[in-house]
């Protein structure tokens, strides 16, 4: 018998002051049997930093062909494709060729990706953003989060404080060149 999905409900108060967004926004969002909790909070967190209209969660994991978090204009046409995790070069030149704007949010080592970015030449990778969450962040967050979660997550210069009752926990959101090996 196949485990299913949880599903998480995160209710997020987001200031994201970094990029002047201010919405309240109410997810739920399914855990695949075998997602760890720092990717589904890298997902999670990545909608909110990249919050506009049209972005969506993908099918996920059970569906290799599709991002973990895409944004689609009014017509349906992609306009920003999302990785979370480690991505390989292939898959990377693979969607820079499909979409006009490609977003990495890793909770991994991010040297593990430029390095695998390196194997291989990957169309745009210039272009490429790639951010990278600290674990040790991902960490606390997951241990003030349940199912039924409740946040207050504010960006400002490159920091992302999220709140959980009376508990606040602080991370920086690093950017890294994919061309760069010293990124």
């Amino acid at each position: 018998m196949a485990l299913s999905a949880t599903v998480y409900h995160f209710q997020i108060d987001l200031s994201d002051v970094d990029r002047g967004v201010y919405e309240e926004l109410d997810l739920r969002v399914a855990r695949h049997p075998s997602e760890s909790t720092p990717y589904l909070l890298t997902r999670v967190i990545a909608y909110a930093l990249l919050f506009e209209e049209g972005i969506a969660f993908s099918k996920g994991l059970s569906t290799t062909e599709e991002p973990a978090l895409w944004v689609k204009d009014l017509q349906g046409n992609l306009r920003v494709w999302v990785e979370v995790g480690t991505p390989s070069a292939e898959r990377l030149h693979k969607v820079s060729k499909a979409s006009p704007r490609v977003v990495v949010f890793t909770q991994h080592d991010p040297r593990l990706l430029i390095r695998e970015a390196q194997s291989r030449a990957i169309h745009k990778a210039e272009q490429i953003e790639v951010y990278a969450l600290d674990p040790a962040f991902l960490e606390q967050v997951g241990a003030l989060t349940d199912r039924n979660a409740r946040w207050t997550l504010l960006r400002n210069d490159g920091l992302v404080y999220v709140t959980v009752g009376d508990e606040t926990v602080s991370g920086a959101v690093t950017r890294h060149d994919l061309a760069d090996p010293g990124a």
